[in-house]
Order: structure tokens, then C-alpha cells, then sequence
């Protein structure tokens, strides 16, 4: 094992049985259970924070997470000899949900719904109020898009000798723009009559890979993007991956929703958000930023597959939108 690793362990009270690599971290089997060891470049109030909502769940619920254990000195960060600074924290060896099992995609969607129930129950405190928790607005993060979707259309519109992808793009553009201007307006609406009343913690950046099928049920794992929000961002993420999957399935996106109303029945308000979510092209975004910022002298052809995939999803997925509150 890496010299740099064992340093880090000796700051504990874990005896190693036994490590191996993954997930750009050390795996460390111990006298105490699975552990993972890795770097860490943020704060220690940003660490605090995460210790202290994960130490509620672990209280409140029998939901398991990823909780940073504390070395002897009763802290989250562990200096190796160099300065760099490392993090411990409880791990599973178990695997993520899987999107083609329904069953599964049901569970998480029930799981979801439990955590956000009792990050409900959390007041929010004053000082955790720094950038990486209050967030974007949604408003501006699609606001944001749409500037970099304009840039993106203008600079395709000044090239003479255009690729068979940026014919595409432009053929499309006013349709997908048109949604994203849409969903940008009314997201503004929603929070501008609303504010912050409905803001509470969220996991920030949940999908399969962060649901994991324990012996104990739903883990969940790396709420290093956690922040005050709007809860319905986790699920949409989560949703949108399973409809993706299955070529938006409108029956099994109802189904999801109405899983996890039956933990957290949404406000009208979220459901409004949940719907223009949705509506924004967000996967028609990706790949044109990722052209843009990118090596424009060649353009993978499956870029433009995906673009055509996305347009033969239109109909499905107009459907879907209607059905959750079009």
C-alpha cells in the first residue's frame, strides 16, 4: 500500500486487514469495517457541515451514509508529511441501483423521498451559510445555459464550411432554445412569488452512482455537493437517468412520482419546478457546451448520434411533460 495512505491509518484507531485501490481512493478493510481513504481540497467548515447532517441521519434514520470518520484528535482531516490533507469515511463494497430493474428504480425513488423528509427536520444554521451551500439559483444556472447555447449557435452560424453535427445543431437549435427560454421564465416566476420558503438541504447531485443496494437497504454516498435548495432537483436528476434509460417510459416516471409522494407529497410549487426541469433541454445543452468547449476541428461521431437520439425522444418525451403538470 502507498506509504503516504498508511500514514493517514496510523492517525487512527483502525487496525488494517487489508486495501486495495478504487475510485481514485484507497479501500481499507479494517477491524471496524470498510473504510475509504482519499484527499481533500475543501474546508474544514464545509467538512464540519457534512459531518453534522450525516451524523442527523445516522441518528434519525436507519439510512445508511458515507460519514467521515474522526482520527485520535477528534478531527475530519489527517495531514500526511507533505501537507496534503486527507479524509476517512465509512464505505460499503456494495453495488449501485440499477436503472433497467424497476423494482430497484421504485426503491430509490422511496428512499429519496425518507431523506429529504428528514433533512426537513434540520434547521438550517446560520453558519452554514457559505457559497458551496446556498447554491445557484435555478433560474440562473438555466439562465446561465442559455447564453452559453446562444454562443455556442452564433459561433456555428459564422463558420463558412460547416460539419454534418453543426448542420444538425442549427436545424434544431430554435426548438430546444425555445424550451430552455421557457423553463428559464418560468422557474423565474416560481421563485420570485415563492423566495426561499421551500428551500431546504438536498443531496445536490444524486443518480444511480450514489445510491448504493446495502444489506441495510439504500445507501448514499458523497454529499460532497449537498446545499440548500430545492429538493425536487434530486429527484428530476435521479428521474431523469431512469427515463433516459427507459426511452422515457411516461408509465414508469408517474410510477417514480408517485412512490415517492407517498413519503413527501409535492407542493404545487415543486411540482412547477419539477415540470420545467424537465422541460429544459438539459442533455441538448451538454453536447452543444461540450462542442464549444471543445476540439471543434473534430467532432466525435457519436455526438451526433446523440443529438438524433434526443430528437427521436421529442414525442416521448413531450408526453411524459404533459403528464406531470404541462
Amino acid at each position: 500500500m502507498n506509504e503516504k495512505y498508511m500514514e493517514i491509518l496510523q492517525q487512527y484507531d483502525l487496525e488494517l486487514l487489508s486495501a486495495r485501490k478504487g475510485r481514485g481512493a484507497w479501500l481499507c478493510e479494517t477491524d471496524r469495517g470498510l473504510k475509504l481513504v482519499k484527499e481533500y481540497r475543501g474546508t474544514v467548515r464545509r467538512l464540519e457541515f457534512e459531518d453534522e447532517v450525516l451524523g442527523f441521519i445516522g441518528e434519525n434514520s436507519r439510512i445508511p451514509v458515507d460519514r467521515c470518520v474522526r482520527n485520535r484528535e477528534d478531527g475530519l482531516l489527517s495531514p500526511a508529511g507533505d501537507g496534503t490533507k486527507y479524509i476517512v469515511k465509512e464505505w460499503f463494497s456494495d453495488r449501485e441501483c440499477s436503472l433497467k430493474d424497476t423494482r430497484e428504480v421504485l426503491q430509490a425513488a422511496e428512499r429519496i423521498g425518507e431523506l429529504h423528509g428528514l433533512l426537513r427536520k434540520l434547521p438550517f444554521k446560520e453558519e452554514w451559510t457559505m457559497g458551496s451551500i446556498l447554491g445557484e439559483s435555478l433560474a440562473g444556472e438555466m439562465e446561465r445555459h442559455n447564453q452559453e447555447l446562444k454562443r455556442a449557435r452564433n459561433f456555428i452560424r459564422g463558420k463558412r464550411r460547416k460539419t454534418g453535427f453543426e448542420l444538425r445543431v442549427i436545424a434544431g437549435f430554435d426548438r430546444f432554445y425555445e424550451q430552455a427560454r421557457e423553463a428559464a421564465e418560468g422557474m423565474e416566476r416560481i421563485f420570485s412569488k415563492e423566495g426561499s420558503r421551500s428551500l431546504f438541504l438536498c443531496h445536490g447531485d444524486l443518480d444511480q452512482h450514489h445510491l448504493l443496494m446495502t444489506g441495510q437497504g439504500i445507501g448514499l454516498i458523497e454529499f460532497n455537493r449537498m446545499h440548500r435548495g430545492v429538493q425536487v432537483t434530486d429527484l428530476y436528476h435521479f428521474l431523469r437517468k431512469v427515463m433516459e434509460k427507459h426511452d422515457w417510459n411516461s408509465a414508469l416516471g408517474i410510477s417514480v412520482l408517485d412512490v415517492y409522494e407517498r413519503i413527501l407529497p409535492l407542493t404545487d410549487q415543486e411540482r412547477k419546478c419539477l415540470y420545467y426541469l424537465f422541460l429544459y433541454p438539459e442533455k441538448y445543452w451538454k453536447q452543444i457546451n461540450f462542442y464549444y468547449n471543445g476540439n471543434k476541428a473534430w467532432i466525435p461521431e457519436r455526438n451526433g448520434e446523440k443529438l438524433e437520439k434526443l430528437e427521436e425522444q421529442e414525442e416521448k418525451r413531450r408526453i411524459f411533460l404533459q403528464r406531470i403538470g404541462g
